[in-house]
């Protein structure tokens, strides 16, 4: 197991297994928690406590978390399973790879999943209404903006003859995903060239690719690994000049040009909600799949003016969040 596959955000952060046991010892419920790619975010973070503190629980004094991630999805299912050994009483899986692995590894813990993506069609739940099992969550239904990602940057680069879409091809979900994003694109009628990527070495690459072929524009499909990689994605597009778009708001704060979709942060915040209501006793299959009810559309000045863009008009009326 990496080191960092077990590590302790300090502050009132995540707690790993040594503080998980101990709390287990006392009688303290230990939430697992499950991740593909790195660390969770911290805002992340602090909006699922949130959700658990209004239900009553704050770590440290009456609830304990037991952090687990891995960057190589492979890795999951150990994990999992591990978090199952600990007999812990709810697992919180922050994506589509985790919450299969969690899925895989127990029908009888209560999971609650936070996905990108439809939970039906990637076979997690078989209802919205009333989840079957042992799952339920929240889910952004990032397939369905991407057409909305592709007029935004058609409309911001409209003399883009080729729009890039960088797709990670070990996301469990990846044939569903192309299908999204082939859809978006004649839903639009844009030419678009897929660029797969599940690497370090894979996104330079596409980058070298996107440039030779003449892509103007990028959009970055949401995936973990994508966020693990962030400053990497963020440093080739502004040296290659390609504006590009992503499906949150964290690329655009550390420097991105744009981002449109639900909050994450309030995504993680209904997840801790529901985490907390499945630790005073209810079940997965009384809590409906929450979907998002807002979108946000965030854009930074700054990065376009460094491309040599001007953000229309219409883009600062629309804007959630201008960085400025």
């Amino acid at each position: 197991m990496q080191r960092r596959e077990f590590i302790t955000l300090l502050g009132g952060a995540a707690t790993a297994w040594p503080h998980a046991a101990r709390a287990q010892q006392q009688a303290m419920p230990v939430v697992g928690f499950l991740r593909a790619g790195g660390p969770p975010s911290v805002d992340g973070l602090v909006a699922f406590r949130r959700g658990l503190n209004e239900l009553g629980f704050v770590e440290g004094r009456n609830v304990a978390i037991a952090l687990r991630w891995a960057e190589q999805y492979d890795r999951l299912p150990a994990l999992a399973a591990e978090l199952v050994g600990l007999r812990v009483p709810v697992i919180f899986a922050n994506n589509l790879a985790a919450a299969l692995a969690a899925k895989n590894a127990t029908t009888t813990i209560p999971i609650v999943f936070q996905i990108g993506g439809d939970p039906i069609r990637d076979g997690i739940v078989t209802s919205l209404s009333r989840p079957s099992g042992n799952l339920t969550g929240v889910t952004a239904f990032d397939g369905e903006l991407l057409p909305k990602r592709l007029e935004l940057l058609r409309e911001l680069v409209p003399a883009a003859d080729v729009i890039a879409v960088l797709i990670n091809p070990n996301n469990p979900n990846l044939e569903t995903r192309m299908k999204d994003v082939q859809e978006a694109a004649r839903t639009v009628g844009q030419h678009i060239l897929v660029l797969n990527a599940g690497s370090e070495t894979d996104i330079a690459t596409a980058f070298a690719t996107m440039v030779q072929q003449g892509a103007a524009a990028l959009l970055v499909a949401d995936d973990p690994y994508f966020s693990t990689r962030r400053e990497q994605i963020l440093a080739l597009a502004a040296r290659h000049a390609i504006p590009a778009s992503y499906s949150t708001p964290y690329y655009v704060t550390a420097g991105g040009l744009m981002s449109y979709g639900s909050s994450p942060n309030d995504n993680s915040h209904q997840a801790g909600l529901y985490v907390g209501r499945i630790l005073k006793g209810e079940k997965p299959t009384d809590l409906p799949v929450m979907q998002p009810t807002k979108f946000d559309f965030v854009i930074n000045l700054k990065t376009a003016k460094a491309l040599g863009l001007t953000f229309p008009p219409s883009f600062h009326l629309r804007a959630t969040e201008v960085i400025e």
